[in-house]
């Protein structure tokens, strides 16, 4: 499995941002799919998460912000978000899973990461 995200870029504050996640090789039908980040000196952090079945978790600082979606006949993730924050800025990588999980060790899979800067 390859995984490509795009979709990084510059915004100020308060903007939006779309990132898109590609698979290409196996699918990710009937895996746990998932969208981390990684700020400077900080450790990579779950973002948002989506189960084959569409049960999605986020975690508390994007919720009501971002959306996690996907769409397993096109094999394709995106992340949608909203009123951007400094606070978000960092490299935004996305993930298969083993299983449900927000530790990294349990995502096999990983795409090569697509920056987000945001600018206050």
């Amino acid at each position: 499995v390859q995984l490509q995200a795009s979709g990084g870029g510059l915004v100020q504050a308060g903007g939006s941002l779309r990132l898109s996640c590609a698979a290409s090789g196996r699918t990710f039908s009937g895996h746990v799919m998932a969208w981390f980040r990684q700020a400077p000196g900080k450790e990579r952090e779950l973002v948002a998460g989506i189960t084959s079945g569409g049960s999605i978790k986020y975690r508390d600082s994007v919720e009501g912000r971002f959306t996690i979606s996907r769409d397993n006949a096109k094999n394709t993730m995106t992340l949608q978000m909203n009123s951007l924050k400094p606070e978000d800025t960092g490299v935004y990588f996305c993930a298969r899973g083993i299983q449900w999980s927000e530790q990294t060790n349990d995502y096999n899979y990983w795409g090569q990461g697509t920056l987000v800067t945001v600018s206050s």
